[in-house]
């Protein structure tokens, strides 16, 4: 049986990918380049807005102090994460969150169709959270959740936590459905592992603290795109759910 939710009401957060200059393909539009992520990180700081992790922003929502956040969260671990995003994010002083597909560190996003490239070995991992970043899961294989078995379930999301939590000698409290693809078992698999929070796309229902909606951030977005996604969620966030059965 499905756990009871509660909306959270927490403040936009901000979905990257990878971080490059490549000019390689990118046929699944997730490679925003360094100079677009600085000035998506310029306009925050003019509107008077910090990005932090993920798990950050929810301590702040707790405590009534998420005002003035922004939460930022790159997905699949990629190494240009700690080459190329970490300093754009220390020149902003800012934090993130970065989900790591915990099965691929040191391997390539063998997921995916088209270009390869190298996820964070475990000692990058190390060195991104040593630079004040979350590191959460990002399952083991970069699984769709949605309609898997509870077997599957139990490998892909408790089985990550833990080598993360071995690599990190820390707490992995963060998690993220690759694809975005989760139904109720999956919601109830990651509850059951203990996570603190986790995190979907663009839904927002639910949108409890294990079913979090996010802004996907794609390569061509300027930051007027930004400015849009920012009220865009606000108008959202204070929408009321649908009522039961519809």
């Amino acid at each position: 049986m499905s756990a009871v939710v509660s909306r959270v009401s927490a403040p936009a957060v901000l979905m990257y990918h990878s971080i490059s200059a490549s000019s390689e393909p990118d046929p699944h539009a997730i490679r925003v380049h360094p100079d677009r992520l600085d000035r998506h990180l310029g306009l925050l700081r003019r509107l008077g807005l910090r990005g932090v992790s993920q798990t950050e922003l929810l301590h702040a929502v707790d405590r009534g102090q998420a005002a003035g956040l922004v939460g930022l969260t790159f997905d699949d671990g990629f190494a240009d994460f700690l080459t190329t995003a970490v300093p754009v994010l220390a020149r902003h002083g800012m934090t993130a969150t970065v989900y790591v597909v915990a099965g691929h560190m040191g391997a390539t996003n063998s997921w995916d169709t088209g270009p390869q490239f190298p996820i964070m070995t475990a000692d990058q991992v190390r060195a991104a959270a040593a630079a004040g970043h979350e590191v959460g899961s990002h399952t083991m294989t970069h699984a769709r959740l949605a309609g898997a078995a509870p077997a599957t379930l139990a490998a892909e999301v408790g089985d990550s936590r833990r080598l993360l939590e071995d690599v990190l000698q820390a707490e992995v409290p963060g998690f993220c459905y690759p694809y975005g693809s989760y139904d109720a078992a999956a919601a109830d698999a990651v509850r059951a592992a203990g996570y603190d929070n986790a995190c979907v796309t663009g839904d927002y229902v639910p949108g409890d603290r294990h079913t979090l909606p996010r802004c996907y951030v794609s390569p061509r977005d300027t930051r007027a795109h930004i400015l849009a996604r920012l009220v865009r969620h606000g108008v959202r966030i204070r929408r009321p759910l649908p009522a039961p059965g519809r």
